[in-house]
């Protein structure tokens, strides 16, 4: 269960914070690491750093964008430090394990990590579906990414165990049934395009933050393939009906 969630680090500029990474995830038993367009990688830092944890970094994917790298999950959170102008739906690491591992098990799922300096821009928030934030000290909320992975990963390993039955066989037949991320960032694009065909976007600088809620929208409704299509196929009339 614990290896269909994905750790992705996105253009770290530290290697030893790659191989702390490492680390922190062989400790709980998660085993998938992302990297994208990471500064410094393979790095003989990351590989000292990680510490008996080679196999992680042996094994880790790089991708060019964040879009690449989630493509095929089902629900993705990214992790934010910062209060943000715009909610997105909140949850706590506790939170977020109950919900992936007990509630709702089976799906691809990943969990984001921002840069070191300045975490994750908005626009990158805009492929998750939910912001993942550690409760910390008010007055100093700055976590090193490895500390953060570590407090996530935990979490995660601790649902795990205390599952007693395994993912049922329904659950396992009806995952495929999910919409992935590739398949609702065509619908947003899709979605964004009749808008403008149909005049409801008249002013372009307003498109971005009417986007962002819609996105909101139906990130929180979780769609799943076939509700994906009859939504694209009522744009497509929508389109026609304009045009005609």
């Amino acid at each position: 269960m614990l290896s269909q969630i994905k750790i992705v680090l996105v253009e770290t500029s530290h290697p030893g914070n790659i191989g702390a990474v490492a680390r922190a995830m062989k400790t709980m038993s998660m085993t998938s690491l992302c990297l994208v367009n990471p500064k410094h990688f393979p790095s003989a830092e990351a590989t000292s750093r990680a510490a008996g944890s080679d196999d992680i970094l042996s094994k880790a994917k790089i991708y060019d964008t964040l879009s690449d790298a989630i493509a095929d999950c089902h629900v993705v959170f990214g992790t934010s430090a910062r209060i943000r102008t715009i909610s997105w739906p909140e949850l706590t690491p506790r939170a977020c394990a109950e919900k992936v591992i007990i509630n709702e098990p089976g799906k691809t799922t990943a969990i984001v990590f921002g840069r070191e300096n300045s975490g994750l821009s908005n626009e990158e928030l805009d492929l998750c579906h939910y912001l993942l934030r550690i409760p910390c000290n008010s007055q100093y909320s700055s976590l090193n990414i490895a500390a953060a992975v570590q407090v996530i990963c935990y979490e995660l390993n601790m649902a795990s165990q205390q599952l007693i039955n395994p993912v049922s066989a329904a659950t396992e037949q009806n995952q495929d049934s999910w919409a992935s991320k590739d398949q609702m960032e065509q619908f947003y694009q899709h979605l964004h395009q009749t808008l403008l065909d149909i005049g409801f976007i008249l002013h372009p600088d307003k498109s971005a933050t009417i986007m962002r809620r819609l996105r909101r929208v139906f990130n929180r409704a979780q769609l799943d393939n076939k509700e994906v299509d009859m939504l694209r196929g009522i744009l497509r009339m929508s389109q026609g009906n304009k045009r005609n």
